[in-house]
């Protein structure tokens, strides 16, 4: 494992999904580890293991409020990030994303500290470009009921590039495609928890569309890799940078091999597309490549299993 200098290090949405894997990398390379979350859609079963390290601290707080601490640097990931969580209540999900940003990198600007936005392949919407790569701009529905999520993103960047011109502060700007692993939410609507959710009940599997759209998963530990990579660029490089897993493959396909790995008696069944639903979503990481040496390495099937294995113990 590389070895980097002790920094005090502040993790937003430390306690979801991403947030809690990052907070226990950064604690296993010998960080000061100030987590923040509301716990809208983290939990505190999710750091509970994190607790009685020294070295870590948990604050529940609200980014869209100013926060004061002290620290070297930040990972800003707190924001919803799932359509049923994010469409709850999407004048929060946009105020996260815009005001979290802006009190995130006034904190920063203040304390002289590096951040970290952990932003969307969303930012791309249904794309006309095929695999994405950083130079296109997107295609979004600025009006739909996605759009509190694909354009509080964009507007987050927005901020994080404007505030690394005006006020020079440091920046790395990820765009993070489908992620999955162990503590990902059973409920939060995501295609893998999902499958694996409905195949483990032998539940029939809800498929939108024919499945013919197209996804590029990438394990959870690949991911947070990308994001300490690159957040240990040189200065002067901001991204934005694609980190996900390059191998593309159908929603159907995806439904057929979990149902294989599970050993599962479900069916599947079809229903219609969501508004705005991608129908293709693959990452050029060519620039992630040159910068960070990082490709995802983690096969699929393996990583299915590891977080199969995680919701059996969770559905026991």
């Amino acid at each position: 494992m590389i070895k980097y200098n002790k920094k005090q290090v502040l993790v937003t949405g430390g306690a979801g999904f991403l947030g809690s894997h990052l907070c226990e990398r950064l604690l296993k390379e010998g960080h000061i580890v100030i987590c923040a979350d509301n716990l809208f859609t983290g939990s505190k079963e999710n750091i509970h293991h994190l607790m009685d390290d020294h070295n870590f601290e948990f604050l529940r707080h609200d980014i869209t409020l100013p926060l004061f601490v002290e620290v070297d640097e930040i990972y800003n990931l707190a924001c919803p990030a799932s359509p049923i969580h994010y469409q709850f209540d999407p004048v929060q999900t946009t105020k996260t994303s815009v005001h979290g940003s802006i009190n995130m990198l006034g904190l920063a600007k203040r304390i002289k500290a590096k951040i970290f936005q952990a932003s969307t392949s969303e930012v791309y919407g249904d794309p006309e470009v095929h695999p994405q790569e950083e130079s296109y701009w997107g295609r979004v529905n600025p009006i739909g009921v996605r759009a509190c999520y694909d354009e509080g993103k964009r507007c987050a960047e927005t901020l994080f590039f404007d505030y690394n011109r005006q006020h020079n502060v440091n920046i790395k700007v990820a765009r993070i495609f489908n992620t999955y692993g162990p503590r990902m939410n059973a409920h939060d609507g995501r295609v893998v928890s999902n499958f694996i959710v409905q195949a483990l009940t032998n539940e029939p599997i809800t498929m939108y569309g024919e499945g013919e759209q197209t996804r590029s998963f990438c394990y959870v530990d690949d991911l947070i890799e990308g994001f300490i990579r690159l957040m240990n660029t040189e200065d002067e490089f901001t991204g934005p940078m694609n980190l996900g897993n390059e191998n593309e493959l159908t929603i159907g396909e995806l439904a057929k091999t979990i149902i294989d790995l599970t050993g599962s008696r479900s069916k599947i069944i079809k229903h219609p597309l969501p508004q705005d639903d991608p129908t293709q979503r693959k990452p050029n990481i060519s620039l992630a490549r040159k910068k960070i040496n990082w490709e995802a390495s983690i096969q699929l099937k393996d990583g299915l299993i590891k977080t199969i294995d995680y919701f059996e113990m969770k559905l026991k």
